[in-house]
C-alpha cells in the first residue's frame, strides 16, 4: 500500500480544510452538510452511475478528518454515506441504487444505522430485533438504542435477525425502515454529550415491510453486515483524529502565545514534549487509518477488518490523550467556552466506547491475530 498521500488526495485534504475553516467551531450543521454536499465531499466515495465522485473510504475519511480538524466535524458522514451508502452500492438491488445513492450522494436525503440494542451491548451476536414474513411482507419488531440522527434521517437501515429454514438459527439482514413507518417510534435519550447529531432509543412494534425493503441477500447478512461496520471503524478513528488535532492546534497556538515568567510557555519540555508525543500518536493512527481504508477500498475485507479495529483503537486513544494535554496545556483556560475545548473532554471518549469498546477490539485482536483462546 501507499506510505505518502497522493496529489489528489493532498488536494482533497486542502480544499475540505479550507471548507471547515470557513463554517468553524460553531458551525450550522445543516449549512455545512449542504455546501460538503454540492461541493461533491459527502458521496466521494459513491460510485460515479449513481451520482458519486468514484472513490473510497480512503477520500470520505480524509473529508471527515480535515472537518474534525477544523472544528466541524459531521458526524453523519459515518453513517449516511458510509455505512448506509457503502453496503447498498455493495449489495443493494438496483431499484435500491436508484432510489437512494443519488440522494445520499448530494445530501438531499440522509440514512440512519440501527445496530445497537439495550441488552446487546457490542456483541452483535445477540440482537433480538426479529422480522418474520407475513406473506410478501416482512414484520419486523424489536428494540435499538444509542442511534444517531434518527429525527433527520429519511429512514433508518436497522439490523434484524430472520430465521434460517434450514437450521431455524437467526441469521443478520439489513432492512431500509422509513422514518414514518407505522409501528416504528423514537424517544430521544437526554445525553450529557453536545453534539449537533441526537441520540435516540429506537421501538419496531410489527413495523410491516415489503420485500424490497430488505437490502441484499438473505443468506449473506453477516458479510454485508460486516461491509458496513468496517468502514464505520474508519471512519470513527478519521472522527477521532480530527477531534484530536483540533484540540492539538487550539493548544499550540496558546503554548506559542502564552508568556510566563519571560518565556512562552511551549519553551517548556514540560509542556513541549506532550504536545509533540500527542502529535505523534495521531499521526500514527492515521497511518492505520489509511492502511485499513486502502484494504477495505482494494476489495480485502478479512485485512481490512483487522486494520479497521486496529485504526479505530489507536485513533481513539491518541484523541483522548490529545483532549486531554490540550486542556491541560491551557489550565483554567481550558475549561472555559472560550477556547471549545472542554465540551471535548467527553466527546473524546466517544471513540473509545463507540462503535465498537477498545475492549472488545482488544479481544478481536488477542484471539484473532494472536491466536490466543476466546475469554468469552
Amino acid at each position: 500500500m501507499p506510505t505518502t498521500e497522493t496529489d489528489e488526495h493532498k488536494s482533497l485534504r486542502e480544499a475540505v480544510a479550507a471548507l471547515g475553516k470557513r463554517h468553524g467551531r460553531d458551525f450550522d450543521r445543516e449549512r455545512l452538510w449542504s455546501e460538503a454536499a454540492k461541493l461533491g465531499y459527502l458521496g466521494v466515495n459513491l460510485p460515479e452511475a449513481y451520482g458519486g465522485g468514484g472513490g473510497g473510504i480512503a477520500e470520505l475519511s480524509i473529508v471527515l478528518e480535515e472537518l474534525g480538524a477544523a472544528g466541524c466535524p459531521l458526524l453523519m458522514m459515518v453513517v449516511s454515506p458510509a455505512i448506509c451508502g457503502t453496503v447498498i452500492a455493495r449489495f443493494g438491488t438496483e431499484a435500491q441504487k436508484q432510489e437512494w445513492l443519488p440522494a445520499l450522494a448530494d445530501g438531499t436525503r440522509t440514512m440512519a444505522f440501527g445496530i445497537t440494542e439495550p441488552d446487546a451491548g457490542s456483541n452483535s451476536h445477540r440482537i433480538t430485533t426479529t422480522a418474520h414474513r407475513d406473506g410478501a411482507d416482512w414484520l419486523l419488531t424489536g428494540r435499538k438504542v444509542f442511534i444517531s440522527g434518527v429525527d433527520i434521517a429519511d429512514a433508518t437501515l436497522i439490523v434484524g435477525r430472520t430465521e434460517d429454514s434450514r437450521t431455524g438459527r437467526l441469521k443478520p439482514c439489513l432492512f431500509i425502515v422509513p422514518r414514518d413507518a407505522e409501528g416504528f417510534t423514537r424517544r430521544q435519550i437526554d445525553m450529557e454529550l453536545q453534539a449537533a447529531e441526537k441520540q435516540f432509543e429506537l421501538t419496531l412494534d410489527d413495523v410491516r415491510l415489503p420485500a424490497e425493503a430488505l437490502v441484499g441477500d438473505e443468506d449473506a447478512g453477516l458479510l454485508q453486515l460486516f461491509a458496513g461496520l468496517n468502514p464505520e471503524r474508519i471512519m470513527t478513528a478519521a472522527f477521532a483524529i480530527g477531534m484530536g488535532r483540533y484540540a492539538l492546534s487550539q493548544a499550540i497556538t496558546y503554548a506559542r502565545d502564552r508568556t510566563v515568567w519571560n518565556a512562552p510557555i511551549g519553551a517548556h519540555q514540560a509542556i513541549a514534549h506532550p504536545l509533540a508525543q500527542a502529535h505523534i500518536d495521531l499521526e500514527l493512527a492515521r497511518l492505520m487509518m489509511q492502511k485499513a481504508a486502502h484494504l477495505y477500498d482494494a476489495g480485502d475485507d478479512v485485512a481490512a477488518g483487522e486494520a479497521a479495529n486496529m485504526a479505530k483503537y489507536a485513533a481513539g486513544e491518541a484523541c483522548v490523550k490529545a483532549v486531554d494535554q490540550a486542556v491541560h496545556t491551557l489550565g483554567g483556560n481550558g475549561l472555559t467556552r472560550e477556547f471549545g475545548l472542554a465540551s471535548l473532554i467527553t466527546a473524546a471518549r466517544v471513540a473509545r466506547i463507540a462503535p465498537v469498546s477498545r475492549e472488545m477490539i482488544l479481544n478481536y485482536v488477542s484471539h484473532q491475530t494472536l491466536g490466543l483462546p476466546k475469554s468469552y
